[in-house]
């Protein structure tokens, strides 16, 4: 008989074995990526959730979203009731098990004690830097006119958010976005091969009906 935990920890690791044997192989991936999906999301704990790695975890994740749409668009709760509804809920549990444990033969919650090191202050600050800078460099990389792909997928994603935002509200826009988020890399890891071949396909057919288009920043990016 093989340990549960075993198992569980052989079947997590095979997708990932399947990537590596691909990113080897030297199939072109889309959006130009090399590394196998795991690699590209970071091999963390948020890899393993939005590849559904860990199925209770993402499942809870996608079903607390979705309660929270409902009481907020659905039901119709407000924001700031909820908080307040949902701290009052929390105090008032914690304070009666604190009071009532001795008489319950049970031991008082214990608090941890949070304090941010000056260490972590930093390091937030600097990674909060370092983002910043990498989104203005991004920007304006993209409005010289060198890369045209890049300037074209961004002015095509925000129309199309455009468009799209125009038919929800923006929580239901934020939940779709969200769910989309948890959902698109599982369906894309496991149809990973015909994703790719279409997305080739698709970006060689819209690059070469732009190279056609008069456009002087195509005729430039062209001779770089």
């Amino acid at each position: 008989m093989v340990d549960p935990a075993v198992e569980d920890k052989i079947m997590a690791a095979e997708p990932q074995l399947i990537e590596e044997k691909q990113s080897v192989s030297g199939r072109r991936h889309l959006f130009g990526r090399r590394k196998p999906l795991h690699a590209a999301l970071g091999s963390g704990k948020t890899a393993d959730i939005l590849l559904w790695r860990q199925k209770q975890m993402s499942g809870a994740i996608l079903v607390s979203a979705s309660v929270i749409w409902l009481l907020f668009e659905r039901i119709g709760y407000h924001l700031l009731p909820f908080l307040c509804h949902f701290l009052i809920l929390t105090l008032a549990i914690l304070f009666l098990w604190s009071n009532l444990s001795s008489f319950i033969n049970k031991s008082p919650p214990k608090f941890p004690d949070i304090r941010l090191s000056q260490e972590m202050c930093d390091c937030i600050a600097l990674l909060l830097k370092d983002q910043i800078n990498e989104g203005c460099l991004y920007l304006r990389e993209m409005t010289t006119g060198r890369d045209i792909k890049r300037f074209l997928t961004v002015i095509f994603t925000l129309w199309v958010v455009s468009v799209i935002g125009g038919w929800f509200e923006f929580l239901t826009l934020v939940y779709i976005l969200f769910v989309v988020l948890l959902t698109a890399p599982l369906l894309y890891e496991r149809n990973e091969n015909l994703v790719d071949t279409y997305g080739e396909k698709a970006g060689n057919e819209i690059m070469e009906v732009l190279q056609k288009l008069p456009l002087p920043f195509l005729k430039n990016n062209k001779q770089h």
